[in-house]
Order: C-alpha cells, then structure tokens, then sequence
C-alpha cells in the first residue's frame, strides 16, 4: 500500500434514504443524505430492501449496515458497512462496493481502511471477516494488504462459493 489512499468521510444511510433509494428516489435520496445520490445506489435497491428488513427487526443495526463514502469533491464513490452488528464472538463482516464509473482510483481499500478503522473504535469487535468469490481477483487483491488470513469457505446461495478471510479488530 505505497499509494496514499482517496480522502473519504462517511455518511450514515438512513432509513428515509434506503426507502428514497428502493423507489428510485435520487432526489429524496440526496436531499435526506446531504450528498448527490447516484444511479449507482440506486442499482442496490434489492440489497436496501434487504438492510430495511433487517433495520425494521433489529433496529441497532442502522449503525452498522451502511454508510456513503463521500469523496472531497462531494462526489458518492461507494458504500461501506457491515452485515449487522457484532455477533456473539465480537465478529462483523465488512461489506464495500465502489460505483464502477469511478473502480481502480483506490477507492476500495480507502473504503476497506475505513471500515478497519470503525470496526477497530468498536470496543465490542474483536473481529473483522470478509467473503469473498474465489474468482474476484480485484477484491482478494483489496484485502491482502490489510492482514486478512483465510480461515474457510462457505456457500451463499446467491454467489455461490465465497472464500472466508478474518482478521483482529486491532
């Protein structure tokens, strides 16, 4: 990780905005997030119908699952979150995507770093996962630098093999 990594901040995806997004709402969507919401969040709809469901049960989750990362220019280049809450064991899976149009500027690892860096303020994590497919070079590539070590496999029924990685919270 010789590059320095994109200046990103992050913004708190609400409950307003995930159902601004899910309508396809891009006004709404930046109006409620103070950013200029992207056809690339709303390309996600089936992933914030997914992260409503879960809010609606277990509303701790908000401040967990999802966040903008906003570059200087106030441009939205991804998001970056976790699947929920710490578990029992201080475990949180990261989960982060960068909108294509704006893929290979190092966004990935900014938004990887930041997520560390969350997780690591978190006295409850102890420990950060990551899944990914065998096959995407680019995302096993994001993860190498950050101490990530494989410790299995799973099956998820929508991508089918993913590749288990975890690493110490700090």
């Amino acid at each position: 990780m010789d590059e320095p990594l994109p200046p990103l901040h992050l913004v708190l995806l609400s409950i307003p905005a995930m159902r601004a997004l899910v309508e396809g709402d891009l006004p709404t969507a930046s109006a409620v997030t103070g950013t200029t919401a992207t056809p690339y969040l709303v390309d996600h709809a089936w992933l914030w119908r997914i992260r409503l469901a879960q809010v609606e049960a277990d509303p701790v989750a908000l401040d967990w699952i999802a966040r903008l990362a906003v570059a200087p220019d106030g441009t939205v280049c991804g998001i970056v979150g976790f699947h929920g809450p710490p578990d029992q064991r201080g475990m949180v899976e990261v989960a982060y995507g960068v909108d294509p149009l704006l893929r290979r500027r190092g966004y990935a690892r900014a938004l990887l770093a930041l997520a560390l860096d969350w997780a690591a303020d978190e006295p409850a994590v102890k420990v950060v996962r990551a899944s990914i497919s065998p096959d995407n070079e680019a995302s096993l590539a994001t993860l190498r630098p950050f101490g990530f070590e494989r410790v299995g496999e799973q099956w998820d029924e929508e991508d089918g093999l993913e590749l288990l990685f975890e690493r110490p919270a700090r």
